[in-house]
């Protein structure tokens, strides 16, 4: 088993870091974000998981811990393989996985490409008995609709997930419970110098 590697980035590629490690160049398959804040010539530190299949050998890298015992679990779901599952990851990081699980909240998990409605179901089902509310998340309530609509309406201007529920915790616990109140609020996270 490769746990980790920690080489030189020769090549950023669409699928993946083509990472220098020995003299040998190993093609990791990373998530979307890893992938695009790393410039060739870099070096780095991944934590992997090594997929074997009939066909092929393909590493999968990670900057966290965390990320790779994510991927791990979302291995363990029923119909999802490793591209789905790093596709999760890519959208997702873990404390946003862990919200929509402690949440309950399916529709999350739906907006990542590729996940439907029913793989959805089965992530949050095959997650909930495995990831805790820790991390200070459990005192923290379920969205209610008026967020779940301003999410929803930050998603479909294009913001991402993470990017959206990363807007919706900065608005203040005073706010209207407006939903146009709210999205203006939301909004200006995304305006500040």
């Amino acid at each position: 088993m490769i746990a980790s590697v920690n080489g030189r980035v020769l090549e950023v590629e669409p699928q993946g870091l083509v990472l220098e490690v020995g003299g040998v160049g190993l093609l990791v398959h990373v998530p979307a974000r890893l992938r695009d804040e790393t410039t060739p010539g870099e070096r780095l530190a991944l934590y992997t998981r090594l997929i074997v299949r009939e066909t092929e050998l393909s590493l999968y890298g990670f900057a966290t811990r965390e990320e790779r015992e994510f991927f791990d679990l979302l291995l363990g779901v029923n119909g999802v393989g490793p591209r789905m599952a790093l596709a999760v990851l890519s959208t997702l990081n873990p404390a946003a996985i862990r919200r929509a699980v402690f949440a309950e909240q399916a529709e999350v998990l739906g907006r990542v490409p590729g996940v439907g409605k029913k793989t959805a179901q089965k992530i949050l089902l095959h997650l909930q008995d495995k990831v805790s509310g820790e991390d200070g998340l459990a005192p923290m309530a379920a969205m209610d609709d008026v967020d779940t609509q301003v999410l929803e309406a930050l998603t479909g201007m294009g913001f991402s997930v993470v990017e959206a529920q990363a807007a919706l915790q900065m608005i203040s616990k005073d706010a209207p419970p407006d939903v146009e109140e709210r999205l203006r609020l939301a909004l200006t996270y995304f305006n500040r110098p």
